[in-house]
């Protein structure tokens, strides 16, 4: 089992920043994808950006240039720097942890951090 904690979501006015961290512990496994989706009331829960362990990284077409991902695998934590917010951006971030332990594919995710932009 792998546990995920996120932190540093909260309240920032449009054109803000904020910093998402993302603390994976438990039975942690290499080769494994780390990455964070956001969900809006209403809507599906969407990939906002991914960063494999070799630290390729993909991002939601709407946050390019403006979010930034990162990983530290030392410390099994990963973050997402988060500038020039949009109220578009609201919603609830979670943290997500993914690979194949061997031949088995295994699916984590953490409890959500709430981002409110403002305008």
């Amino acid at each position: 089992q792998v546990q995920l904690v996120e932190s540093g979501g909260g309240l920032v006015q449009a054109g803000g920043s904020l910093r998402l961290s993302c603390a994976a512990s438990g039975s942690i496994f290499s080769g494994n994808t780390m990455g964070w989706y956001r969900q809006a009331p209403g809507k599906q829960r969407d990939l906002v950006a991914a960063i494999f362990t070799g630290g390729t990284t993909n991002y939601l077409d709407s946050v390019k240039g403006r979010f930034t991902i990162s990983r530290d695998n030392a410390k099994n934590m990963v973050y997402l720097q988060m500038n020039s917010l949009k109220p578009e951006d609201t919603a609830v971030y979670y943290c997500n942890f993914r690979g194949y332990r061997v031949t088995v594919f295994e699916n984590y995710w953490g409890k959500g951090t709430l981002v409110t932009v403002s305008s």
